[in-house]
């Protein structure tokens, strides 16, 4: 595989995942101690990973283009295809409205100094710019990927970098107990970018770059894991108890107002690369399973989380907490039910074929299952 098509395909992947959910990881963890931190790191880090890559052989074992409502009734029937429709419209919509609601915040504290505007018009903006890209396509949005990739690493370790004096390891709490289930939704969220694997799919033509998708994902999102590993430990370094859910603001009695608007920088280029790839994924998921004309498709997915934010829906907590719990869960169980039907039922020799237990493929199951239930208590 060439370098520029892995560069291109490795950023419409890291793009994906890392979006809002970075955010709200510093204040998690912090929440629950370092321990269970880790381990929630370890264990959801494995299932996701796992998770990208059972779908990967699911693309690969079907000749038709599909997004996950097409596979859900390929291999599982109409329930199926209609509880992923639903998991997926809310899911995506949620998540797109979401990135628009901070996406606005972000804007407002990098330019309120000289644009005074409230974060509604910030929002509008940045939902226009990036409509813009979804509606011209996939080409264009591969070639925003990397560039905004390549500018959002720079961010974040310039970021490390500038919080590394200040940093005290008297900050860090061993385990919480009260706090130990926190994490455990925002991670999940923060990890999941398997709506971006189709479109890879597609981007890799010949069978030895498609042959290259298992490896791509493995080291997309062990850079992922670990960016968030170094991202959580200096944020929660600095700032301590005074973390907040959206990371920066804590850090200001330590470091100074500039520290927001790098912050916010990197916030920006964080959601704008998966509002990008999600918002073509929900095109292509109208376009080719439902067969809605691709304009059309485009102005569904780009219009609905508008809709909902002019309507008044405009708290980030909890529509990214809705999403990351409950449709994240649903999706992911049905891969795993797709990628057992596919197995056997599918009409193509996959370039990759993982060797899975039943029994795994059950532990994924309870993980997602009983994950929810923690987290209806501890909503």
């Amino acid at each position: 595989m060439r370098i520029k098509k892995l560069l291109l395909v490795s950023s419409i992947l890291l793009g994906t995942i890392i979006g809002a959910g970075i955010f709200g990881i510093p204040y998690a963890i912090k929440g629950s101690g370092l321990i269970p931190g880790f381990f929630y790191f370890l264990i959801l880090g494995g299932a996701i990973l796992l998770i990208h890559l059972l779908f990967g052989e699911v693309i690969l074992r079907t000749r038709e283009k599909h997004r996950l409502p097409g596979y859900a009734k390929k291999y599982l029937g109409n329930k199926g295809r209609i509880l992923i429709t639903i998991s997926t419209i809310v899911g995506l919509a949620g998540t797109l409205l979401a990135y628009i609601i901070i996406g606005g915040d972000f804007l407002k504290l990098i330019f309120s100094s000289f644009l005074n505007l409230p974060s509604f018009y910030f929002s509008l903006i940045f939902w226009f710019i990036l409509a813009f890209f979804i509606f011209r396509g996939i080409k264009l949005i591969a070639r925003a990927e990397l560039l905004m990739n390549i500018a959002l690493f720079s961010v974040i370790f310039l970021l490390i970098f500038l919080v590394l004096p200040k940093f005290n390891l008297q900050n860090f709490s061993i385990i919480n107990l009260k706090g130990i289930f926190l994490p455990y939704g925002i991670i999940l969220f923060s990890l999941i970018g398997y709506p971006a694997i189709p479109i890879i799919a597609e981007i890799l033509k010949k069978p030895e770059e498609k042959k290259g998708l298992k490896k791509i994902i493995i080291l997309v999102i062990s850079i992922v894991i670990v960016l968030y590993f170094l991202f959580t430990i200096s944020i929660i370094g600095v700032s301590g108890n005074n973390t907040t859910p959206e990371a920066f603001q804590g850090l200001i009695p330590y470091l100074n107002q500039n520290i927001v608007i790098l912050g916010a920088l990197f916030g920006v280029l964080a959601i704008s690369t998966s509002f990008l790839v999600l918002g073509n994924y929900f095109k292509n998921t109208l376009f080719y399973d439902y067969k809605i004309p691709r304009q059309f498709s485009a102005l569904i997915a780009c219009g609905l989380p508008l809709i909902l934010f002019l309507i008044g829906f405009r708290n980030f907590i909890e529509t990214i907490g809705l999403v990351g719990t409950f449709i994240g869960a649903i999706e992911g169980i049905a891969i795993v039910l797709i990628f057992k039907k596919a197995k056997s039922l599918g009409n193509r020799k996959p370039e990759y074929c993982l060797k899975t237990p039943a029994i795994l493929l059950y532990f994924l199951i309870a993980i997602f299952v009983l994950g929810a239930i923690f987290q209806i208590f501890n909503f």
